[in-house]
Parts: C-alpha cells; structure tokens; sequence
C-alpha cells in the first residue's frame, strides 16, 4: 500500500429506510456526514399521513403502518388495493426518479397481509454526461459507453414485499415480511465518481422483520419490532488515463482502465414504542426507542477519497417522544427525536509497510482510523384539518446534523479533529379525498439545506474534491471543511386505494 497523507479520506455505506434511508420511518436509522441533496429513491409505500411533517410517534398511519411493522395490519378494517406512483427530482438537473408501487392489504377475523411490487426508473444528473466518451478499450476489452446510451442514461429497478400475521388471544398480534430488491442504481452514485467516463451499477437489498403489537383495553399499544437488513452493490467504474507514449514527440495516448468497487452493509435493529391516550380530551402520547448495529464488511472507493477502505462499523440510537390531539375535524401532532450515534472505519496495510518513524505495520493492520460522534436531532409537527369529505395536511421536519470527526494516519503519524453540522427542512402538504368507493391523496414535500457537497479549497484534495458530489446516506470523513452548491428535492406521491367488498 503507497504511503498516505493526513488529508487522506475514509468513507461508508449505511444502507438505511427498507434498503436506503427514510424509506420506513424510524427502525432504521440514517448517518449522514455531508448535506446530500439524496432523491426519495426509497419511498415505495403509500401514506396517509406524510403530509403532516412526517409526524409518526402518537399517531397511527393505518396504510403505511403495515410496512413498517408487520404485525400493524392487525389495524386494518378490512381488504384494499392501493397503487401510489411517486415522482422526485433535484434541482439544477442533478436528476430524478419515477416509480410505481402497486399492492394489497387484507384483514380477515385472525389474519392478515399483504403484498407490493413496484418498478422504477431512475435517471442521472446532465452533469454526469459532460464527461467527455473516448472509443478506446477497456482491459476487460469492454469500450465505455456513449453519453446518449439508454444504459447510461437511465437505470431499472424492482421492489417486492410480502408481509403477514395473526392476531392471538389477548389482544396480540404477530407479523412477519420480507423485502427484496433486485438494483441497477443507487440516486447519485455516478457523482462519487466525476472524473470516470462510465460507471455500471448492480446489486440487491434485502430486509426481514418480526414484528408485534400488544393493545390494552384503555387503548394503550406496545410496538416491538426487530429486523435484519443486507445492502450488497457492485460498481464498475471506467476512467480515461492519458499516457505518455514518446517524450520525444510528447506523443500522448489514451488508455482505459476499469475499476471494480464492492458497497456491502448488514445492519441488525430493534425498535420498541408505546402510546397512550391523555385524559378525556383527544390527546395521545408515545414514545420510541431504537437501536441499530451496521457492520461494512465493504466499502467502495470512491473518487472522491484517496485510500481504499476495509472493514467498519457504526452503532445508533433513536429516543423520541410524541404528542398529538384529535378535536373533531382537526388534528395536530409534534415529534421530538434525539439521535446518538458512532461509527469507525479504518483502512488496513495490504502488505508490510513502514511509517515515518520506521515503524512497522504488519498486513491487516490499521493505516488510518475514523472514529465518528454523532449528537442529531428531529423535530416534525404537522396538522390536518377534514372539511366534509376532504382532508387538508400541512407541516415541517426540521433535521439537525452535528459530528465529531477523528482521524488518525498510522502511516504518517498524525492526527487531525473536525466538527461539522447543518440544517434541512423538509416543508409536507397533503391532500385526502374520500369518495365512496375510492380514496385519493396526494402528498408533496421540498428538502432544503441540501446540495452537491465538496471540500475547501487544498492543494492536496482540491482536483478531485472541489466537483465531487455524493449519494445517498454517505458517512465520509472530510478531508477539509465542506463547502456546499445548493440543490433542493421535490416530491410527489399520488397515491389510490380502493376497498375490496
């Protein structure tokens, strides 16, 4: 392994939400060290709540509870068919995604489930196609492709989930479901890798969860939920390297090469809530506890950092308290969530290599460590108000980020601190229509406080980090402060549901 200077830089994967974050709520928690302007790549269930900030804790979301614990289709009155396209984009052409979730619930005296399927289609930022396309080979003798090719240009996903339970003596109920996802794309990789001239994704997500819902006569609820998710990617990324042939005549000539990048996260989670009612006068309160162990047997080795990454791992908690109230026609609910958490990651000696002092790593051992503190923070309120047979929602999230970065190289033997933190707003509306024998929502939300990130201005970093962006739910440590190009993301979700008599 060549020597590595201190402004050398580490990052990982935390495959969050059902695959990727905010995908299902609080079981699976996101790290980000770097405002990410990240699509709603995951959002694949419909809502019926999002609209109100996103509030989640005292209040029940009937068609999306199911997803996230299995055993709350214990909730459901009865049999519906639901279909809930989304749409997202992000501004400054940093690219967009459609998708198509389609899917069922049912709900018998004992049982219940459900099933969703969904495609998508996910398409680049234009700023990826400005790299210049060379007809030259690959050394797998595979030419990158052309910026115009439908590959290139546009990638396909799958998403399938199947979900079921019983409800037991008791008032309990148990539930189990599986998710599967078959990857062409991850929103955003292709920016982690600015200088390549082709980049070909492919991989799977899965996630398996038990989950079970204790209700008591005075209405009171206790949610237990535990799961396991696997997050597995390969990138194959080609750059174009120009090599001097003839210093003579400073001939030059081009030559491709093709990197192959492994991302692999398998996070274990628990997720414990209780809610209660409050006196007599429609108030409800909860409260959440949840824990999740991430272990990076693989983390890619994105352009934008200058040593390769082995083994990491990242633990974080979620302590959340709520509060809403129901008045005839209105409601209103407030989330109040703190989110302590670590990570390290290292990267490790690929032979016997000697420090600065002459001081001898063996192979395997640590060249440089990362070692992460997180102190996060959420607060979303929101309210819905019914007239006739139309609900109006309206609300905010707000996400406060704060880290604690510190890094040591073993090879050059120093070390260097870094605190970072930032906002983002995340403004909801919604709209519910009941018909007799259809319901329609549509919910909006715009992310702001986000962009493109990149480092100050160093010698050392500034050719390959200045234009750099980052995907989704990346935890990198910086080689120097951020700097930020603003993007913001829109969404919308439409979504139908129908009963089944």
């Amino acid at each position: 392994m060549r020597h590595h200077t201190l402004v050398a830089t580490c990052c990982l994967r935390v495959a969050t939400g059902l695959l990727l974050p905010g995908a299902l709520g609080a079981q699976l928690i996101s790290l980000k060290t770097v405002p990410v302007a990240a699509g709603d790549q995951f959002l694949l269930f419909p809502y019926a709540k999002m609209g109100m900030g996103g509030t989640v804790i005292a209040i029940d979301d009937t068609l999306h509870d199911p997803f996230v614990n299995p055993a709350a289709g214990s909730r459901l009155s009865g049999a519906q068919l639901f279909a809930a396209p989304t749409f997202y984009s992000i501004a400054n052409e940093a690219g967009n995604g459609r998708s198509l979730p389609v899917g069922a619930l049912f709900r018998s005296s004992a049982w219940f489930g459900g099933v969703s399927a969904a495609l998508q289609q996910l398409e680049a930022g234009e700023e990826f196609f400005a790299v210049p396309w060379f007809e030259v080979r690959t050394l797998d003798d595979v030419a990158p492709l052309p910026p115009n090719a439908l590959s290139r240009r546009s990638a396909t996903n799958m998403y399938a989930t199947v979900l079921g339970g019983t409800v037991l003596p008791g008032r309990v109920a148990i539930g189990a479901s599986v998710s599967l996802a078959d990857l062409d794309a991850i929103d955003g990789v292709e920016h982690l890798y600015a200088m390549s001239s082709d980049i070909r994704q492919s991989g799977y997500a899965e996630d398996f969860r038990l989950g079970l819902v204790k209700t008591f006569a005075v209405d009171q609820t206790i949610e237990a939920v535990v799961l396991h998710s696997r997050f597995d990617m390969q990138h194959d990324v080609a750059y174009v390297d120009w090599v001097l042939v003839d210093s003579t005549t400073w001939q030059w000539e081009q030559q491709t090469r093709v990197e192959t990048n492994l991302d692999k996260t398998r996070t274990w989670g628990a997720h414990l809530e209780y809610r209660q009612p409050i006196g007599s006068r429609g108030w409800r309160a909860g409260g959440i506890l949840t824990f999740n162990r991430k272990d990076h047997p693989k983390i890619p080795n994105y352009e934008l950092v200058n040593i390769p990454r082995d083994p990491g791992h990242s633990t974080a908690f979620d302590i959340g308290v709520g509060i809403a109230r129901t008045a005839g026609s209105a409601t209103f609910a407030l989330d109040l969530i703190y989110e302590p958490a670590s990570s390290e990651t290292w990267a490790g000696a690929a032979a016997d290599t000697v420090s600065v002092s002459g001081k001898v790593i063996r192979k395997g051992e640590k060249t440089i460590e990362n070692s992460f503190s997180f102190s996060n923070a959420v607060v979303s309120a929101g309210a819905a108000q019914r007239i006739g047979p139309v609900e109006v929602q309206a609300g905010v999230q707000v996400r406060a980020y704060d880290y604690h970065l510190d890094q040591w190289d073993n090879l050059a033997e120093t070390s260097r601190r870094q605190d970072e933190d930032w906002m983002e707003w995340m403004p909801t509306w919604g709209l519910r229509v009941l018909l007799r024998d259809v319901e329609v929502r549509y919910m909006g939300r715009v992310t702001t406080g986000t962009g493109r990130p990149g480092v100050a201005w160093a010698p050392a970093v500034a050719k390959r980090a200045m234009d750099a962006g980052l995907a989704n739910d990346i935890v990198v440590a910086p080689s120097g402060p951020l700097t930020l190009q603003d993007a913001t993301v829109l969404t919308h979700q439409v979504s139908v549901s129908i009963p089944i008599r």
